[in-house]
């Protein structure tokens, strides 16, 4: 029987490249060739962060690039997010199309049997059934905000958006305006919702592209989620009551680390063996710092790859960490501060009264290997946006977090986290730094919010080992993978 080949297309950003590349990597070691696509702006910048090598691939793996269709002026402008999205759904099928048809007659290639996109590239999904090629899409959130954004639509047509006016934003509609009939989700405020229905617009693009794209993720023929079932049980029975093929993976983390199964082709493929392909040059310096921490002393914060914050928010966040009383690590990206800064233009511009405040409890480190920083035992609390795989990371590490949701689903997560896992506190959208320390405060003594985040640890790594729902799922996902493609298993089903 032929090797399955599966080409794995993520969406260009941090988000989805590297739990994309950790699917990657676990169906590798599985006895799959693997072709991972980068677009060719990304595939550069990977290259110039951590060296031509971590694009290399190695025997069964290869990386692969198309263009995202973006010209570097468009890179530049404000509204590059929505740019790219246009942009990738629009212009890229092509360029995937060709490189399917490439691979497909390159010797010693196995043929393309599958083809795996992650959420916002559903445009992959067509290229696929246009050559009859089987598909599995991965939704690289969690499951509640796959379900929510499902039904944005629903919400539309019932009247709860788009917002009648500005005015909505801050009179307190999103906060006392409750749903009660998402299928597997907790009774839900409608400011828990994606952060795309705060619109005016019935026709904004955000709201149509992220309603659409769920829908369209789901109707591949199976659909993986960075999930674990006993981690969001009720919504995963709602979502495979409608799609009866749903792997839960997650965390992916975990499932990599625990892998017994690795054989010698898999450790020679070189850089696939490394946690991830970053955009930001990594900072292990912080490594050794956190070695010289006391255990459970160090607040560890990251506001992800996307989140920008004014110089002011910098301010009220660096004085309540310091006012906290407890020592901290900040990974603070270049591109943190608007207007321009980070590192070099962020803390360090402090005035001398915060350093000295500060001196010897304070590590600033451009972008940390994050996994490793929250499996270390000094660390005792996490400071984040709620990006899903900050989340998934964080329970995998047993650590409570402090939550300011900005963007997207961050705000669905962090609802999770409060009020349904009890492992997290949030903080108002409005930084005041008297807060910021009273929440650090809190989540450092709170011995409940640790025994939560110590169940959920534990359950993560059970799901994750040997006879684990998660691993279980990862072998019946690569067994799906195997068959040839008219038989059953590898068919997609209908649209609904």
């Amino acid at each position: 029987m032929a090797r399955p080949h599966v080409v794995v297309v993520p969406y260009p950003c941090s988000g989805n490249i590297n739990p994309a590349l950790q699917i990657a990597r676990l169906l590798h070691r599985h006895g799959v060739y693997v072709t991972f696509v980068n677009t060719e702006h990304n595939h550069r910048r990977v290259q110039a962060t951590e060296g031509a090598g971590a694009v290399r691939g190695g025997e069964g793996f290869r990386f692969e690039a198309i263009p995202d269709g973006l010209s570097e002026a468009e890179r530049g402008k404000q509204d590059y997010g929505r740019s790219l999205a246009v942009s990738t759904s629009t212009r890229c099928a092509a360029p995937l199309r060709d490189l399917i048809a490439r691979l497909n007659g390159t010797p010693g290639v196995p043929p393309v049997t599958c083809v795996l996109p992650t959420m916002l590239m559903s445009f992959a999904l067509g290229v696929a059934r246009e050559l009859g090629i089987p598909t599995m899409s991965f939704w690289t959130a969690s499951a509640a905000s796959l379900m929510t954004h499902m039904r944005l639509r629903e919400l539309q047509e019932r009247g709860y958006v788009p917002l009648k006016d500005e005015s909505f934003l801050t009179n307190g509609y999103l906060e006392t305006t409750v749903i009660d009939w998402i299928p597997g989700v907790p009774p839900i405020r409608l400011g828990d919702f994606s952060s795309f229905l705060r619109t005016t617009d019935p026709d904004d693009f955000g709201l149509r592209f992220n309603e659409s794209e769920a829908n369209s993720c789901a109707k591949a023929g199976a659909l993986i989620l960075n999930t674990l079932d006993g981690l969001e049980a009720d919504v995963l029975a709602a979502l495979r009551a409608e799609y009866p093929r749903v792997y839960t993976v997650g965390p992916l983390g975990l499932l990599l680390s625990q892998d017994d199964d690795r054989d010698s082709s898999a450790s020679a493929s070189g850089s696939t063996e490394s946690t991830g392909l970053s955009l930001w040059k990594k900072d292990a310096e912080c490594l050794a710092w956190l070695d010289a921490q006391e255990r459970g002393s160090v607040v560890y914060v990251n506001f992800g790859s996307h989140t920008v914050v004014t110089p002011e928010q910098l301010n009220e966040f660096a004085w309540g960490l310091a006012a906290s009383g407890h020592r901290f690590l900040w990974s603070m990206r270049d591109n943190l501060v608007r207007g321009g800064g980070g590192a070099g233009a962020g803390l360090d511009a402090m005035p001398s009264t915060f350093k000295a405040e500060t001196a010897g409890r304070c590590h600033v480190a451009a972008w940390c290997p994050q996994e490793q920083v929250l499996r270390h035992p000094a660390v005792g609390c996490f400071l984040t946006h709620s990006g899903w795989n900050s989340t998934c990371e964080s329970l995998a590490a047993g650590v409570p977090m402090v939550c300011w949701p900005g963007f997207s689903d961050q705000y669905t997560n962090c609802k999770y986290s409060c009020e349904v896992w009890g492992v997290g506190v949030r903080l108002e959208a409005t930084v005041e730094r008297e807060q910021v320390a009273m929440h650090v405060r809190k989540v450092m003594a709170s011995e409940e919010m640790r025994k939560s985040a110590a169940k959920w640890k534990e359950e993560a790594e059970a799901a994750a080992g040997p006879g684990g729902s998660s691993r279980e799922n990862l072998l019946s996902m690569v067994r799906a993978l195997s068959p040839a493609p008219n038989s059953s298993d590898a068919e997609e089903p209908k649209d609904k």
